[in-house]
């Protein structure tokens, strides 16, 4: 949630609308962030304060006590269906909730262990193992959780550190009686085998696993610019007066190049859909899964054994070293902020962290920045000049229209590089003129209440002193700071980027498993920024991580302007919902080619949602009333009956969708089908609704193994994606990878390997070499050329 919660917002637009007229106009016609700053905070009252802290606690971030028992019993039950993901997940709620040092967190360390166990993370099992010693696990319960370290280390075939475990394990049960009770007489059987197990292994030949050939070209920028930190010698930044600055290709770009690599100078994560205030107990131990619950605060990288922050139960990380590193960052002054920021938002946060990552850099030149803010100066005096040629930009060719002239470009430093810092992140645009009054006044006083509550902690201030003139009014180091905060909430409307992450749903004992993409955390990347939108981008961009990498979609010619999509894309939307939403959040009014080409969506619409006549099967036409396209045919019906036939169409396809992921496929599939033959009579063939019922009758096919009816149905599929999305899309790439997974395991090998080359031509162009889908395709291919020749008439009934 970007924006504070709904019940804050609704608070602070109440207070403006009853503030008097002249203290309105004070905040809309003020010219300087310092001023807005000033003239809002003015406003916040305690009583604003005391609503705002019981809205935070509704969201705790503490540790409760009772918490850690729960869990690990929800665990436990989890652990007993044998959904392992689902238990280690809810044994790492425990861990978050427990304090250090205690019986607590040592048995959700040991239970979590056994999950990763049997989930095949033998590395991650045996971290747990020490964590659970380290925190005092009780030695009653030692034997059985050595055992399975004894097990992890011989299947990493570290036998001689195995063989030490079962000798420590021997001398104990030699030193202590042996209890005749049943857990004790599996636990010695249990090493017996083991024993066993490490004598095979010991006399078997030593065998070196050989590491496979991974190409590691393009994983990294081939030669970085001298002028631009992260991105790639073939892309230069210019500025112009109108469009700001910008990058251009200085050589021709072949689709899937290289072009920007950048690691995010912030990043935070997204907290997902906020659940109710706790009212509660059952409320406040919540079960369900969140991104907090899966990926690294600090990192992003997906996990299923957090460790979390000593101090709250919010903050988790993938290892010691993330934790320590964020701690010493950001965290040991975020953290007992956690149910503030979470009530405030992702964009309160990002600008708060923000400022305390300044600190690490130049203070003082940071501090004289915000002061030139604070007294109106000129920002960009003492940036760096660079020479930029002018070009005329039409239709892709460039033409030299200037000399070489010298032109100051905000961000860069004073030897003229552009870098991933925090000098170039206070460059980026606030447009203050452009937001509305109600907002700014919004922004202020949340920065205005958050920098409070900083104060109020007794939290060391950014900076030890200033010696720069500045307003009396701020002349307190955290008021300083505030003006920076403010700006920062301000560049994120237009400057924040989503970083995105394919999450799978469903465990692997699943028939059916699901992968989509999700908002994963909010990012500033400065490099990033510098790229101008277009409807139809020639570049794609990916995340691994806290990286994102920037790739050509297409050629792009010498002189042409490097172009990225701020969301609004021609396959997802028409030319006036593409105006809108980029004027709404962006300010300005967009004239790429695309939307100055592009002719009205209204006679027909697009494919992907237009219907066809019952009677002839042309498409019908029309705006409330539709008519068969075909003068011929007299049909005509309403929209909206349509729509409506579209809406019942789709509740029983997400009905289907249900059968199929709890196995019933012998009640899916004949409902699929159903839903199919409903469809095929009013819609057109490359409709939305058309696509996700082909789909979802490949998935149904394939968890039958009738790979050939699977593969049919995901050819049609095909068609559908292509339409909406293109041929060259992300989305193409990811429909033709499943069908060459279904090919694959149906051993049609031509059909296979062909879909495996456009799966990867297509995916290589958005996805790093090393992605988990290129990486499978290259072992799909690698498999079936190894294949002997296979009678055609086998292929029906082969499996997997």
């Amino acid at each position: 949630m970007d924006l504070p919660v709904d019940e804050w917002r609704s608070y602070l637009l109440q207070k403006w609308s009853l503030l008097p007229k002249s203290a309105q106009v004070t905040i809309s016609t003020a010219e300087t962030l310092s001023e807005i700053f000033l003239h809002s905070s003015l406003f916040l009252r305690s009583e604003d304060e005391k609503f705002l802290k019981r809205l935070s606690q509704g969201y705790s971030v503490g540790k409760d006590p009772k918490a850690p028992c729960f869990y690990r019993e929800e665990g436990n039950k989890k652990f007993q269906e044998k959904n392992y993901s689902g238990a280690a997940v809810l044994y790492s709620k425990g861990v978050s909730h427990s304090r250090p040092n205690t019986e607590d967190i040592s048995l959700c360390y040991a239970n979590r262990s056994a999950a990763l166990f049997h989930l095949g993370q033998y590395e991650t099992c045996l971290n747990d193992i020490i964590r659970a010693l380290m925190h005092g696990y009780p030695e009653r319960l030692q034997p059985k959780l050595m055992l399975r370290k004894a097990e992890c280390l011989v299947t990493l075939g570290r036998l001689k550190e195995a063989s030490q475990t079962v000798s420590d394990l021997e001398s104990n049960f030699t030193v202590k009686p042996t209890p005749t009770a049943s857990p004790f007489q599996i636990l010695q059987k249990n090493l017996c085998i083991l024993k066993m197990k490490i004598q095979e292994k010991e006399n078997l030949p030593e065998i070196f696993p050989t590491a496979l050939a991974k190409d590691s070209e393009d994983m990294d920028l081939r030669e970085e610019n001298e002028h631009i930190s992260s991105a790639s010698s073939s892309v230069r930044l210019c500025t112009d007066p109108l469009k700001g600055r910008y990058l251009i290709a200085t050589k021709d770009i072949i689709p899937g190049e290289l072009l920007v690599k950048e690691d995010a100078f912030v990043s935070v994560l997204n907290p997902g859909e906020m659940p109710p205030p706790h009212q509660g107990l059952e409320s406040r131990w919540d079960t369900r899964v969140t991104l907090g619950d899966l990926y690294c605060h600090r990192c992003l990288k997906h996990t299923l054994a957090m460790v979390p922050c000593h101090g709250c139960s919010y903050a988790k990380y993938c290892s010691q070293e993330c934790m320590q590193q964020a701690w010493e960052l950001y965290h040991s002054v975020e953290c007992s902020l956690g149910e503030l920021l979470l009530t405030l938002g992702v964009f309160c946060h990002v600008a708060l962290r923000l400022t305390l990552l300044a600190r690490f850099e130049d203070v003082d030149k940071v501090l004289r920045r915000i002061c030139d803010e604070i007294n109106n100066k000129d920002m960009h005096l003492s940036e760096s000049k660079t020479l930029v040629k002018t070009f005329n930009y039409n239709q892709g060719k460039s033409e030299e229209i200037g000399k070489t002239v010298e032109t100051q470009i905000p961000g860069c430093n004073l030897k003229g590089k552009y870098e991933n810092n925090y000098n170039a992140v206070f460059n980026l645009l606030p447009h203050t003129e452009n937001h509305s009054p109600e907002h700014k006044f919004l922004c202020a006083l949340s920065i205005s209440a958050l920098c409070r509550q900083l104060e109020a902690a007794s939290l060391p201030a950014l900076t030890t002193g200033l010696k720069a003139a500045v307003t009396p009014e701020l002349h307190a180091d955290w008021n300083i700071w505030a003006v920076a905060m403010l700006r920062h909430l301000l560049q994120l409307q237009c400057n924040a980027q989503a970083i995105t992450a394919i999450q799978h749903t469903g465990s692997k004992e699943s028939i059916i498993t699901d992968s989509r993409q999700v908002r994963l955390a909010t990012g500033i990347f400065p490099v990033v920024s510098l790229l101008n939108h277009s409807c139809s981008p020639n570049t794609s961009v990916s995340f691994t991580g806290t990286i994102a990498t920037i790739r050509a979609a297409q050629q792009i010619r010498k002189g042409q302007e490097i172009l990225h999509c701020y969301g609004p894309h021609e396959s997802h939307m028409s030319v006036a919902e593409r105006q809108q939403k980029l004027r709404s959040q962006y300010f300005f009014d967009c004239c790429c080619p695309a939307c100055h080409c592009e002719e009205p969506r209204t006679a027909v619409g697009p494919r992907w949602e237009a219907f066809h006549c019952n009677n002839c099967g042309t498409l019908l036409q029309g705006d409330d009333v539709l008519s068969c396209g075909n003068r011929a045919c007299p049909e005509s019906i309403s929209r909206n009956h349509l729509v409506s036939r579209v809406q019942q169409l789709q509740q029983q396809v997400g009905v289907a969708w249900k059968l199929l992921r709890n196995g019933k496929l012998e009640q899916a599939i004949p409902l699929l089908l159903r839903c199919r033959e409903d469809a095929e009579s009013f819609l057109s063939a490359e409709h939305a609704v058309v696509g996700e019922i082909e789909d979802n009758l490949a998935r149904a096919y394939a968890a039958l193994g009738d790979w050939q009816k699977s593969a049919s149905h995901l050819q049609r599929s095909l068609q559908v994606v292509e339409a909406r999305h293109g041929p060259s899309s992300v989305e193409m790439g990811h429909e033709l990878f499943k069908l060459a997974q279904v090919l694959f395991n149906g051993f049609a090998v031509p059909e296979a390997l062909d879909a495996i080359q456009k799966a990867e031509d297509v995916l290589l162009i958005h996805s790093d070499p090393q992605s988990d889908e290129i990486q499978e395709l290259q072992k799909m291919r690698s498999c079936l050329l190894d294949l002997p020749p296979i009678p055609r008439g086998s292929q029906k009934d082969s499996g997997p």
